[in-house]
């Protein structure tokens, strides 16, 4: 697989650090069933794609978390 040569910025006003995910326990939703995975790391929640592990993570506060997991309960991102 060739490399990226695509350089990432970090986005302006962005406060998370730099987690170490190379040890995170990702766990898969209860059902196992799920295009999803989510480890706990460092006091923040980390969810990546399960089908490409290597890309990158999306990074949630404990607040911003349980907003998400809030919306989606709701309905908030249904597309149907």
């Amino acid at each position: 697989m060739a490399e990226s040569t695509i350089q990432m910025q970090p986005l302006a006003g962005w406060d998370k650090p730099e987690l170490d995910l190379s040890k995170a326990e990702w766990q898969s939703s209860s059902r196992g069933r799920g295009d999803v995975q989510i480890a706990f790391v460092e006091g923040f929640i980390a969810m990546r794609n399960s089908g490409r592990p290597e890309s990158p993570s999306l990074i949630f506060t404990p607040a911003e978390w349980g907003a998400f997991v809030s919306g989606a309960r709701e309905g908030e991102f249904d597309l149907t």
